[in-house]
């Protein structure tokens, strides 16, 4: 399986200068307004939390929630994504940390974060039941999870797409490299969110809440952004 990491990690690699792009466009458009909107559901307004964004990419999550004037760190195993992201932050002004890490393993503290984020990562993630107890510990008492993503493994890839997606600039190389991550991962994972549920409960979470809503939220327009894989929520306090 730590193969299957180097694979990820060199898809995403190339996938970098063209995602930073898109996620640039994304926080400077519409969208940004629907996932504050996804966040104000969770967390208290009016105090300054310590977040901790795992598989933060490019920083998305990251300069969203700084503006609220949180405490943010951001991590990802790919080198090239946190070199784009601190070199966005110094641009956009915004204070924020990025490390190299690995999801599954982060090197913090226990009892660190109020909020851990992470989208679109926990389905790529080998020892998922691993990644969830290392981070229940790194969470505060009643610290919460707040986890976006879909079952990208069980997806249906002929969907057609918009025209304009950014799926479309990829390429059939890439594509198949996606597919074959996709295929190599989707034999040790149970159909999710409800595998979620039982690892969540395992790690020592509680109050743990599925919102499949989301999907219909944040994706109601065909655009570029688009995600044609129903995409959920989970949250669980620790």
């Amino acid at each position: 399986m730590e193969e299957i990491k180097k694979q990820i990690t060199d898809y995403w690699t190339r996938r970098t200068p063209s995602f930073c792009i898109q996620k640039m466009r994304e926080l400077s458009g519409d969208k940004h307004f629907l996932w504050l909107e996804e966040f104000r559901r969770y967390l208290p307004e009016g105090k300054r939390l310590k977040i901790l964004d795992i598989g933060t990419g490019t920083g998305f999550f990251v300069f969203l929630l700084a503006r609220f004037g949180h405490e943010m760190t951001g991590i990802d195993l790919t080198e090239e994504m946190i070199r784009e992201a601190k070199e966005t932050a110094g641009l956009m002004g915004i204070s924020a940390r990025f490390e190299v890490m690995d999801a599954e393993e982060p090197a913090f503290a226990p009892g660190t974060f109020d909020v851990i984020v992470t989208r679109n990562l926990t389905w790529g993630l080998p020892h998922l039941g691993k990644a969830y107890r290392r981070w229940h510990g790194l969470l505060k008492p009643e610290g919460i999870l707040i986890n976006f993503d879909a079952d990208y493994c069980r997806e249906d890839s002929d969907i057609e797409l918009p025209p304009n997606h950014a799926h479309k600039e990829i390429g059939a190389d890439m594509m198949q490299k996606y597919e074959e991550i996709k295929a190599a991962l989707r034999p040790c994972q149970r159909p999710r969110p409800e595998w979620d549920v039982e690892l969540l409960k395992d790690a020592g979470f509680h109050e743990i809440r599925v919102d499949t809503g989301v999907w219909e939220r944040i994706y109601r327009d065909k655009d570029e952004f688009y995600n044609p894989t129903p995409i959920f929520t989970i949250t669980a306090k620790a």
